[in-house]
């Protein structure tokens, strides 16, 4: 009989249940915003599958700000696919080619994308990906609970202990209860949370697949070629295939009708054959290493929050890997979501607050699903046998829109009904500076080094301005001041040199101007020129975007700093 002893565990600000890259990743941007959790996940380790692979301009600057990029593209996986790019199409490896991937709205992952971004794609796997988070997470003090499952929770405790965690340790079936201020359900698409919630999960399934992963030497057959992934069509199967090292070590999708045929039908020696069918070798005799399902689907959650409790991730999100918006979406959830709860659980934002998560990722989720079903659907057109590809249809909008363009409308941003293109959504035409959207790439230097103006925000709200700023320095300091909120101030022509002079063309304002970014590097607010009250303008302006009701007792700081 299984023990059933049980005692606290441990307090805590914020409980993360699963430690997959939505997991993992929310822990350690919280950690790096001062907040106390604690990660529980009910595998005993890792898995280590290369899963996916690629993570996108926008989550990398995320990477960057979470100090892990250079770790990520030192990865195995990441230095050996380093120059590799492309899509294409053919009867097996060996085979003819069919065609390639070459569409408007593509942008190659080695594309230069110097002009908008400090940093650009990485091709480490998602294995890799974790274990780098993982290490993070645990250097800034995270507290991982491996082999840890939660039983059941609570979310009407007293103050201080809003939740209530049942979690069972897996291996000695002792139980403990955690007390959290808040949760956050990173448990999967099969989430238990978002189920016991009552949330619904509405979308299609478009496909169910198999990963294969084996190791064969395709030297010959890869002759010097170097692509991100190539899709087999021929008599014995459809399916795709993707080079971990350019060399021995691959992944083979394969679709499957689990309505005909289980799991347990992928022998090894079934699996063999595919890997011979795929690479049009009959006399390769593969290792087959791992045989894991996966389902294709297009789904999203009703609600990204039930008061304390708060979805990422697969949780909230799944999407068909084409354009590779996945793993990428669920860490950009985990950075919007980290910087609320620490200013609300820092007490210099309000509670309201918290509902701009909601309001702002779930439609930027719902437009993204739709964007990787859309190049789903795309993929039989383009390498189809017609001697004419017809054209793509309506609706897709270009990677570099859907990495980089998007605008939250929300209460923590400034109201706008402007600058978005008729079928764009959700995507701005230009990345301008507006308020809702990412904070525009400048290249800056300080001092001797060059750095991004992505490089300035992670930890508090910061007001850039342009070197005449004493106004809006006095007024900064006196807001930071009475609201106790924690505000930074740049100058930008003053202690920061704005090496391509770029700044007032590409955040839309003038020299005197000013403009309000949060800690997650989204531009809340901004000024063209200087008001004549600056400090009642920018205090109504925080007061208001950050449900700030004014300096809690008791909080330490005296102001901006300069």
């Amino acid at each position: 009989m299984l023990s059933s002893a049980r005692n606290t565990l441990r307090n805590t600000d914020v409980l993360v249940v699963g430690g997959g890259l939505a997991g993992l990743s929310t822990a350690v941007f919280l950690a790096q915003q001062g907040v106390d959790c604690l990660l529980v996940e009910r595998r005993p380790e890792l898995s280590g599958h290369p899963r996916s692979r690629g993570v996108h301009p926008r989550a990398m600057e995320l990477m960057r700000a979470a100090g892990v990029e250079e770790e990520l593209r030192a990865t195995p996986s990441a230095r050996t696919l380093a120059d590799n790019s492309g899509v294409l199409a053919a009867r097996s490896l060996a085979g003819p080619e069919l065609g390639v991937l070459d569409e408007k709205y593509v942008m190659d992952v080695g594309a230069d994308v110097g002009n908008l971004s400090p940093t650009g794609w990485c091709l480490c796997h998602q294995g890799e990906l974790e274990d780098v988070l993982r290490t993070r997470a645990e250097r800034l003090g995270v507290a991982l609970r491996f082999g840890t499952e939660l039983i059941s929770f609570e979310q009407e405790g007293p103050p201080g202990e809003e939740v209530t965690a049942l979690v069972q340790d897996r291996a000695t079936a002792v139980r403990r209860s955690i007390k959290a201020r808040y949760l956050v359900a990173a448990d999967g698409a099969h989430s238990g949370i978002r189920t016991d919630l009552g949330i619904p999960f509405d979308g299609r399934t478009l496909g169910s697949y198999v990963n294969i992963h084996f190791r064969a030497d395709l030297s010959e057959q890869l002759a010097g070629r170097r692509f991100l992934m190539c899709y087999t069509f021929n008599d014995r199967l459809r399916g795709a295939l993707m080079p971990l090292d350019n060399a021995e070590d691959w992944l083979l999708h394969v679709a499957y009708d689990p309505a005909e045929e289980d799991l347990e039908s992928f022998t090894e020696e079934r699996c063999a054959d595919l890997v011979r069918a795929a690479c049009g070798v009959e006399s390769l005799s593969p290792r087959i290493r791992s045989v894991s399902p996966w389902e294709g689907a297009a789904r999203t959650a009703g609600r990204y929050r039930d008061d304390r409790v708060f979805l990422v991730g697969d949780a909230a999100h799944v999407m068909p890997p084409s354009g590779g918006f996945g793993s990428s979406t669920g860490i950009q959830d985990a950075h919007n979501l980290a910087w609320k709860l620490a200013a609300v659980l820092d007490g210099w934002a309000g509670a309201e607050l918290l509902d701009s998560y909601d309001e702002e990722r779930r439609p930027i989720c719902e437009a993204t699903v739709e964007q990787a079903v859309l190049r789903s659907q795309d993929r039989p057109r383009l390498f189809g046998a017609e001697a004419e590809t017809p054209p793509a249809p309506d609706g897709i909008v270009e990677d570099a829109l859907v990495w980089l363009s998007w605008r939250y409308r929300s209460s923590a941003v400034t109201p706008w009904d402007d600058g978005v293109l008729p079928g764009h959504g959700v995507w701005s035409a230009e990345n301008d500076g507006r308020p809702g959207s990412r904070a525009p790439h400048l290249r800056l230097r300080r001092g001797g080094a060059e750095l991004s103006v992505l490089d300035l925000f992670g930890t508090e709200p910061v007001l850039l301005t342009g070197p005449d700023n004493r106004a809006w320095r006095e007024a900064a300091r006196a807001v930071a001041h009475e609201l106790g909120v924690p505000l930074a101030l740049h100058g930008i022509g003053a202690e920061l040199t704005d090496i391509e002079d770029r700044w007032p063309e590409r955040y839309g304002v003038t020299a005197q101007g000013a403009v309000l970014v949060r800690p997650d590097g989204v531009v809340a607010w901004r000024c063209a020129d200087t008001p004549v009250f600056a400090r009642n303008t920018l205090r109504g302006v925080v007061r208001r975007l950050l449900a700030n009701e004014g300096r809690p007792e008791g909080l330490q700081g005296e102001g901006a700093q300069a």
